[in-house]
């Protein structure tokens, strides 16, 4: 199946886990990838898998906490493809579960920064070209959007805005053509929990938590995101879709 033949798609934390695989779904079915990931060399591994794959990804280097630097990623994608059809606005950091006595300022403004201003940066630079191609935006937000944990207080805090953002966003584009939904990932195995004083002890709490006792691939959620990319769900605005295993059904 070829959804996005002749699409010009940005994926912002294109370098790993859900934003690599979903870079590369979106290039199997036709699209042109610009990778962007703060770490430029991870950037160019995701561009690389992609032609392996036979498909076109261009890789660029952005901190979207800037906005300026997000303006210019849109002008890229743009400037290299003709347009701009879609925006996966993927990239994320955490607060490694901290409670909210253990978050500094520094901390609390980087997971801010990163999460919901970047994502508001990236929604606001890239509609004007989506409004030109009717095109839609898909953030990734989280379970963590929908209720509160016992640590994770900045990127809980961070996820709820974006939940709001997306709302917000979808009911203000809408007279435009232009769409904006959201998927909520539970576990999904990529490095999140790299740097944490416990890995195992927080991977057992995750699969102890999801009714479907496991987590997801990063490409379980690439392929709800492609669909909410796609014409099938044309009529689908505002949505934040649970990709969570069962997580919020407790």
């Amino acid at each position: 199946m070829q959804r996005f033949i002749d699409k010009a798609v940005i994926v912002t934390g294109g370098g790993s886990g859900i934003g690599r695989a979903t870079a590369r779904a979106f290039a199997r079915e036709g699209a042109s990838v610009l990778v962007a990931d703060i770490v430029s060399d991870r950037a160019d591994e995701t561009v690389a898998l992609i032609s392996d794959e036979g498909g076109k990804a261009l890789a660029y280097q952005v901190d979207v906490s800037s906005s300026a630097e997000v303006s210019r990623m849109c002008d890229a994608a743009v400037e290299a493809f003709g347009k701009l059809d879609i925006l996966f606005s993927n990239a994320a950091v955490i607060d490694k579960g901290a409670p909210s006595a253990e978050i500094d300022d520094d901390l609390w403004a980087r997971v801010i920064g990163v999460n919901l201003s970047g994502t508001f940066y990236g929604i606001r630079a890239a509609l004007p070209h989506l409004v030109k191609t009717k095109g839609n935006v898909v953030v990734t937000a989280s379970v963590a959007s929908l209720g509160g944990m016992q640590g994770g207080t900045a990127y809980t805090a961070s996820k709820f805005g974006v939940a709001g953002l997306v709302n917000q966003f979808a009911c203000e584009a809408a007279v435009d053509g232009v769409r904006i939904n959201a998927v909520a990932p539970g576990g999904v195995d990529t490095n999140i929990f790299d740097g944490m004083d416990d890995i195992p002890a927080m991977q057992r709490m995750v699969r102890t938590n999801t009714p479907l006792g496991r987590f997801a691939t990063p490409e379980e959620i690439a392929e709800p995101v492609l669909f909410l990319a796609s014409d099938a769900a044309r009529y689908i605005t505002g949505t934040l879709l649970r990709v969570d295993g069962g997580v919020r059904s407790k």
